[in-house]
């Protein structure tokens, strides 16, 4: 298998063990549409931004940006979603790789590097692992 492609026939399959965090991503995507926002399709993921999306993402990450769960992406905005796409991408194959294991694995991270006094998003090995290839 090559860095980060997953070969045609598996691919099913990494989308079905993706799928728990695609599948809240596409309900808060489909809030976000409800409520005056949009969605374009690049590549295997669907982003969706605007509206009552980033109304949500404003108060679950504290400020405008972007969050990725499973094969979505939830923006701020189109622009925003433009020069964070390589960043959400590594996130992406995340999810790939952990599958419904990887929110309770980001939250778990988040919570024990919050209790030794750290910072929670940007020490996560999650992040950093993506800020370290899309800063």
């Amino acid at each position: 298998m090559s860095r980060g492609i997953i070969h045609r026939p598996l691919r099913p399959f990494v989308y079905l063990w993706a799928s728990p965090g695609t599948l809240l991503g596409l309900a808060v995507g489909l809030f976000g549409l409800m409520t005056g926002g949009r969605v374009r399709r690049v590549g295997p993921v669907l982003e969706f931004y605007g509206g009552g999306a980033q109304w949500l993402l404003s108060r679950c990450v504290g400020g405008p940006g972007a969050m990725t769960l499973g094969h979505v992406v939830i923006g701020c905005n189109g622009v925003f979603l433009d020069v964070a796409r390589e960043h959400e991408m590594i996130h992406v194959r995340q999810y790939e790789r952990w599958g419904p294991l990887f929110i309770p694995a980001y939250l778990l991270c988040s919570a024990w590097l919050w209790l030794r006094g750290k910072d929670p998003y940007r020490e996560n090995p999650f992040e950093r692992q993506a800020y370290e290839k899309a800063p």
